[in-house]
C-alpha cells in the first residue's frame, strides 16, 4: 500500500528572494512534489525548475505548464534532458496549449493548436528517449539529441489540457495529464473517460488548498483562489456537480472576482477546494485518489509560507492504491 503523493504549487508571484526558501521549506515539511508555473510575463519554467532542483535534494519538481508553441521542440528537449541528467528521476515536464489570449499577444498561437500540441508532445517524448524526429509542422529535419545528452531515465511528459479532444490527445501521446483547478472527483472521472489511457497514465490534480483546525477559517482562506471559476471556458471543471447551473447564475449576477468568491456558499467551496479541517481535507484528497488521481497538488491559500505547515498534515495519510492500480 502506498500513499498518494501530495505536492504544492510555487506561487508565480512569490518575491524572488523567497522562491528558494519556499522550495527548501516544502522539502523540509515532507511534501512529495513541488510544481513551478510558467505564466506569461512572470517567470520561466525551466529556470525555476533548475533553481528549485539545485536547492533541494529529494522533492520531485514538475513544470506546469510549458506552452508547446513557444519553444522550438529541439531546444525544449535540450532543456528537459539537461534537467533529467543533472537531477535524475526528480523532474516532470508539463506541456499544454497555453492561454490563447496570452499566446496571441506575443504572436505564438499556432494555426492548428491541437495538431501542433500532439506533434510537439510526440516529438519531445521521442527525443528524450534518444530517438530521431523529422516533422515539417515542427520544423525538425532528422534531429536527435547527442547520445551523451540523452538522459538515462527520460522524464515523463504530461499534458495540461481540458476539453474532450485535448484530453483524448493526452491519452494518446503523453505520459499523463495535468488537470487545472478546481479538480473534483466528478471532473476527474469525466476527464479520464475522454483520456481513455491504454497504458500507465499519471493524473495530476491541481486544487486550492487550505487546512485549519476551524473549518470556517479554512474555507474563508480558500475563497480568493476560487474567484475566477465561473468563467465560461472553465465549465468542464464543473461537470457533474449538482450546483453547476446555480454557480453560473451566481457568476452572472455578481461577476468574477471578490464579489463572486464572497457569495459562494461554504458547501460549494468545500467541494471546489481541498479545504477544511485536516480530517475533512484528507477525505477530499481520498476522494480524488479513488477517482483516479495519482498526485494531488495544492495552491497554498493565503500567505504561502503560513499555509505550508497545515497542508503538510496531508502528506503520507491518503491511500493511493486505487489510483496507482489504474
Amino acid at each position: 500500500m502506498t500513499s498518494l503523493p501530495i505536492g504544492v504549487i510555487l506561487p508565480r508571484d512569490l518575491p524572488a528572494d523567497q522562491v528558494l526558501p519556499f522550495a527548501r521549506r516544502v522539502e523540509e515539511l515532507g511534501f512529495d512534489e513541488l510544481w513551478v508555473v510558467e505564466d506569461l510575463a512572470f517567470r520561466g519554467g525551466f529556470a525555476q525548475a533548475a533553481a528549485v532542483l539545485a536547492t533541494t535534494s529529494r522533492v520531485h519538481v514538475g513544470i506546469g505548464i510549458l506552452p508547446a508553441a513557444v519553444r522550438n521542440v529541439a531546444f525544449a528537449a535540450m532543456e528537459a534532458a539537461t534537467l533529467a541528467q543533472l537531477f535524475g528521476g526528480r523532474v516532470t515536464i508539463g506541456v499544454g496549449h497555453g492561454m490563447p489570449a496570452w499566446l496571441r499577444s506575443v504572436g505564438a498561437w499556432p494555426a492548428q493548436p491541437l495538431t501542433f500540441l500532439s506533434a510537439a508532445t510526440r516529438a519531445l517524448r521521442t527525443l528524450l528517449r534518444g530517438g530521431t524526429v523529422s516533422d515539417e509542422l515542427l520544423g525538425l529535419v532528422g534531429f536527435a539529441l547527442e547520445p551523451s545528452s540523452v538522459p538515462s531515465v527520460a522524464p515523463d511528459v504530461l499534458l495540461g489540457v481540458r476539453g474532450p479532444r485535448s484530453l483524448r490527445a493526452s491519452g494518446e501521446v503523453a505520459d499523463g495529464t495535468v488537470l487545472a483547478e478546481p479538480t473534483t472527483p466528478e471532473y476527474v472521472r469525466a476527464a479520464l473517460a475522454h483520456v481513455a489511457p491504454e497504458r500507465a497514465h499519471r493524473l495530476v490534480a491541481y486544487n486550492v488548498g487550505s487546512v485549519a483546525d476551524d473549518e470556517r477559517v479554512a474555507l474563508a482562506a480558500a475563497r480568493d483562489g476560487l474567484a475566477w471559476i465561473g468563467e465560461p471556458d472553465w465549465a468542464p471543471h464543473l461537470v457533474g456537480l449538482p450546483f453547476a447551473e446555480d454557480l453560473a447564475v451566481l457568476h452572472a449576477r455578481t461577476g468574477s472576482g471578490p464579489a463572486f468568491a464572497a457569495a459562494l456558499p461554504d458547501a460549494w467551496v468545500a467541494r471546489l477546494a481541498v479545504a477544511g479541517t485536516p480530517s475533512q481535507a484528507r477525505a477530499r484528497v481520498a476522494g480524488l485518489a479513488a477517482a483516479g488521481v495519482t498526485s494531488a497538488v495544492l495552491f497554498p491559500a493565503g500567505d504561502p509560507f503560513a499555509a505550508l505547515e497545515p497542508l503538510a498534515t496531508l502528506v503520507g495519510t491518503v491511500d493511493a492504491a486505487r489510483a496507482t492500480d489504474r
